[in-house]
């Protein structure tokens, strides 16, 4: 009697086992398959406006008037400049010589006022949520680059007077 006992015992510790469903498994899991990666959203597409279409059509053809007044100031100043260098300060050459130099900064402090203006209406859009307006941009792009080429010219005039 005492081996059938024996014999049971095995059969029973073999029914209390598990089948292998107790591993994980190697697949991966829902935490693991999900994108990292930044979102990516789509480039907000500015609106026509009219308004400003035409606001800044009207300060790019203003900023070329001052522009062409600019250069041929530019020229003038440069032969007063010429004439008034060497001759001591406060002679008739280097007083005609400066306010030539007056105007010349006048006329780029007119262009400087227009880029400012501009550059108020692309911070009140950007304030207000708005998409970038290219033409706003490439304006603001040109003509900033024509008041940087008129403090240059200015300020070289101003050497070539002083030295």
């Amino acid at each position: 009697m005492r081996h059938p006992i024996l014999l049971a015992l095995p059969l029973a510790l073999c029914a209390c086992s598990t089948t292998g469903d107790g591993y994980p498994s190697l697949l991966p899991r829902p935490i693991e398959s999900r994108d990292e990666g930044e979102v990516v959203r789509p480039d907000p597409v500015a609106t026509p406006d009219a308004t400003l279409d035409s606001r800044i059509t009207q300060q790019v053809a203003a900023a070329e008037k001052i522009a062409t007044r600019f250069r041929s100031l530019a020229m003038e100043t440069e032969s007063k400049v010429a004439v008034a260098r060497g001759v001591a300060p406060g002679s008739d050459s280097w007083i005609a010589a400066q306010v030539a130099l007056a105007d010349l900064n006048r006329a780029r402090g007119e262009l400087v006022e227009i880029v400012t203006s501009l550059e108020e209406t692309a911070a009140e859009r950007l304030r207000a949520g708005t998409a970038p307006y290219p033409a706003l941009d490439s304006a603001l792009v040109s003509l900033s680059r024509t008041a940087a080429e008129q403090a240059e010219k200015v300020r070289a005039l101003e050497d070539a007077l002083a030295g």
